[in-house]
């Protein structure tokens, strides 16, 4: 069993900042991937941020491509996501997930488990 537990979500203007926190605990594993996402017009959640095991390969969606970015702590079982230049159109529910495998994985279907979910607001 596995539980990931997010944080980090708040109100923030557009412009600024936040940093989304995952922490895994249980039957994880370092070499999986790791993601984040959330809903999208037409899609339940869509593809925002991925990362390997070892963390040296990333994969970002365009429409937050140079403005986050993805990151992990293995001994602490943890996934960031440092979020700068935050639009309104970044308010969402952002939920991360670790994948059934290893890859940069895009696709939701591929991730296993997932969090709770945390709100990040952007006021205009």
């Amino acid at each position: 069993q596995v539980q990931l537990v997010e944080s980090g979500g708040g109100l923030v203007q557009a412009g600024g900042s936040l940093r989304l926190s995952c922490a895994a605990s249980g039957r994880t594993s370092s070499s999986r991937s790791m993601g984040w996402f959330r809903p999208a017009p037409g899609k339940e959640r869509a593809f925002v941020a991925a990362i390997t095991g070892s963390g040296t390969s990333t994969n970002y969606a365009d429409s937050v491509k140079g403005r986050f970015t993805i990151s992990r702590d293995n001994s602490k079982n943890t996934v960031y996501l440092q979020m700068n230049s935050l639009k309104p159109e970044d308010t969402a529910i952002d939920y991360c997930a670790l994948s059934r495998t290893v890859g940069v994985l895009t696709a939701r279907n591929l991730y296993e488990y997932w969090g709770q979910g945390t709100q990040v607001t952007v006021s205009s």
